[in-house]
């Protein structure tokens, strides 16, 4: 009998250990096309792909009535409307029954085959990123470090103290921690609006509640870029 519920109880300690928590999130917009079901999914922070997949097997089951499903994943910060090419941390897409491959080995949580694509940076090396700290930043007052999934770069706005102008400094480093740019912004301040102008052309960015938006002159007012300080 002792050796019954022994057995009972590792049986349990297994089943539970294998089964994942899967992580927060929350779903913000369903767009609809004649090829797609597309949803905006919101996620904490930078996930693993077995995360990434834990999630879509969830919502998957969730909107089983939705076809031809894609969940495009977004951090923190990040705006599903900007322009940029590199707006999603993740996609993933559901193949038709039909159109499954012998290229489509990838499978969800629940066996779902799902196609998923990472394009931002793992968190190892964000927090390599964020932990840079170049001569050019020591001592200053520093307004922020975005991680730009995109260069794979993070972006550093500071002040000095020191400074009788009291601008507004911009440098960007590489994985390797070499500066690749280094701005003094043009201060344009219209509308309660204030606009950092880092090329002659007139792009520019905001930096608002931690958060570092980028504008291309070409592209009407819309944002192509939005980055939350941190990880």
């Amino acid at each position: 009998m002792k050796n019954f519920v022994f057995c009972l109880m590792a049986m349990l300690v297994i089943v539970g250990c294998s089964k994942k928590e899967v992580p927060h999130y929350t779903i913000s917009r369903l767009v609809k096309s004649d090829t797609a079901n597309m949803l905006t999914v919101n996620i904490g922070k930078r996930l693993s792909q077995a995360d990434l997949l834990s999630i879509a097997a969830k919502v998957k089951s969730d909107s089983s009535a939705l076809t031809n499903l894609q969940l495009r994943y977004l951090l923190p910060g990040h705006n599903d409307k900007n322009t940029g090419e590199n707006n999603f941390y993740a996609i993933a897409k559901y193949p038709n029954k039909g159109n499954v491959t012998m290229q489509d080995t990838l499978k969800d949580a629940d066996g779902n085959e799902v196609r998923l694509r990472i394009t931002g940076l793992t968190e190892q090396v964000a927090k390599q990123l964020l932990a840079l700290n170049p001569k050019e930043v020591q001592g200053k007052n520093i307004l922020g470090r975005f991680v730009d999934d995109y260069n794979e770069t993070v972006i550093i706005p500071f002040t000095d103290a020191t400074d009788p102008k009291k601008e507004i400094y911009i440098i960007e480093l590489d994985t390797t921690g070499k500066v690749v740019s280094a701005t003094v912004p043009m201060i344009d301040k219209k509308d309660g609006v204030e606009k950092l102008v880092v090329t002659h052309r007139g792009d520019y960015c905001t930096l608002k509640d931690s958060v570092l938006t980028q504008y291309s002159i070409d592209d009407l007012g819309l944002p192509y870029n939005s980055i939350k300080s941190g990880i």
